[in-house]
């Protein structure tokens, strides 16, 4: 029984022709990693809801990590994130205590306070692999310019512009209706 052979040259030219893929997810990887590292610091001095609402976030992180084509998953990270922003402020504005913290409970909110300042960072790279992923704008307000909406589905209107947009119903036949 032989062993079958493995061609490498395929291995890296098809990780070339995705994109380059294989760069691309060490950055996705490295935001799990610090924040789950800083999260962990934070829950020496923060408990309750605190782990609760970053631990459920970062799950999120790995599935979007995991499953690289899901647009759903990304863009629930991205909303995580961006909630935990808010909640994170909130909880460190109720529970930090100015004194009475040991070393080590000092230590725990710094790496709190740091975690909530690279986040908004955080959520500029998410939202960059968003959009990586064909994902469209979250908010789209209408006074930017034009929409860029792609549909699946096709108009029923003519993409016919008339000529003379000025003429009214008296130029194409019509009788003109008296006011």
């Amino acid at each position: 029984m032989e062993l079958p052979t493995v061609n490498l040259k395929v291995a890296a030219g098809g990780a070339a022709r995705r994109g380059g893929r294989g760069g691309r997810r060490c950055p996705r990887q490295m935001i799990l990693l610090v924040h789950w590292l800083l999260t962990v610091w934070g829950c020496i001095t923060f408990s309750g809801p605190y782990p609760w609402a970053n631990f459920t976030v970062l799950a999120v992180g790995v599935w979007a990590v995991a499953q690289r084509d899901s647009i759903d998953a990304i863009s629930l990270f991205l909303g995580g994130l961006a909630a935990t922003v808010f909640l994170d402020i909130v909880h460190l504005s109720v529970f930090y205590q100015r004194t009475g913290f040991s070393d080590t409970q000092r230590f725990g909110a710094g790496m709190a306070i740091l975690s909530l300042l690279l986040k908004p960072l955080s959520c500029c790279f998410v939202y960059h692999m968003y959009r990586e992923r064909g994902g469209e704008h979250l908010l789209y307000t209408g006074f930017l310019g034009p929409s860029q909406e792609r549909s699946d589905y096709q108009t029923i209107e003519s993409p016919e512009v008339p000529a003379d947009p000025f003429v009214g119903s008296e130029g194409r036949g019509h009788s003109p209706q008296g006011y």
